[in-house]
């Protein structure tokens, strides 16, 4: 994501991930920007109030960090599964077709920092191969259980819905700036 909207405008962007793959294959993709192997949802390794912008994307959050290294009125984007992200993957694999909205926990954890200013969610449904099926098993924990393995085999091609639940928050410092005009 952080390298689609360099490709758009310019920016200064810093992209954190766990894993050292993801992060060299970006640097590889998108060297004119900074990439750190970090547990961001620990501590960012940022300095206070440096960046306009976080953006979290289908990943482990710490409200209380991003809202640190936020500037005065910077903003916070974050993206997690919509309710119905992988549903038929879910059912195809576990046997289940389970949804869970996971959006009002995140509002609940981010109250004390951030103010919802806009949500929604962004989907599509391709129709994958097994190859690309077990990909996307890969990025999630769903493929790796024992459990599943039986399920897995018998991936062949699927349509799959890819759903996002997408926030946009203000720092409570906008908050703050809007509440005393």
């Amino acid at each position: 994501m952080l390298g689609e909207l360099a490709r758009a405008r310019p920016i200064e962007g810093i992209g954190i991930d766990l894993s050292t793959a993801a992060a060299e294959h970006a640097a590889k993709r998108f060297p004119a920007l900074t990439w750190v192997v970090a547990n961001a949802d620990r501590r960012l390794p940022l300095v206070d109030r440096s960046t306009s912008l976080v953006i979290s994307i289908h990943g482990r959050r710490n409200p209380a960090e991003c809202a640190r290294v936020l500037k005065p009125g910077g903003w916070l984007v974050v993206a997690i599964p919509a309710p119905d992200d992988l549903v038929e993957l879910r059912e195809q694999v576990q046997g289940a077709r389970v949804e869970r909205d996971r959006g009002e926990a995140l509002l609940a954890e981010h109250a004390p920092f951030f103010t919802l200013r806009e949500r929604g969610i962004v989907r599509e449904r391709p129709r994958l191969d097994r190859n690309a099926l077990k990909d996307l098993l890969r990025g999630t924990y769903r493929g790796e259980r024992r459990s599943a393995a039986a399920g897995v085999e018998a991936l062949d091609e699927l349509e799959v819905t890819l759903a996002s639940d997408v926030f946009l928050l203000a720092s409570s410092s906008r908050r703050h700036d809007e509440m005393t005009r």
